[in-house]
């Protein structure tokens, strides 16, 4: 018998504790107006955003292309914008 009393004390206990737990989450999670508020705000709808990324890529990738097509050890390279834009070497 006790150890029905304690199983049904545990059982009551976390169900008290799930209970608690769900409706914290439902007080929490954001309603269908924020999440559109919030997707309108997120960075990749941002053009200026958008293009920046995209000048950021061009620029990884051209100095891939460089550190593929040459012997010169690009990881030290002091100045990295200037060497990608000029295409000259730089100590």
């Amino acid at each position: 018998m006790d150890s029905l009393r304690k199983a049904l004390v545990a059982v009551a206990v976390l169900g008290t504790g799930a209970g608690v737990g769900t409706t914290l989450f439902a007080l929490v999670v954001p309603g269908e107006l924020q999440k559109q508020a919030m997707l309108q705000e997120m960075p990749e709808r941002d053009s200026r955003r958008r293009d920046e990324a995209v000048r950021t890529k061009e620029l990884v990738m051209a100095t891939l292309k460089k550190a593929a097509a040459t012997e010169e050890n690009v990881t030290w390279r002091k100045n990295w914008l200037g060497a990608v834009n000029k295409g000259s070497r730089s100590a």
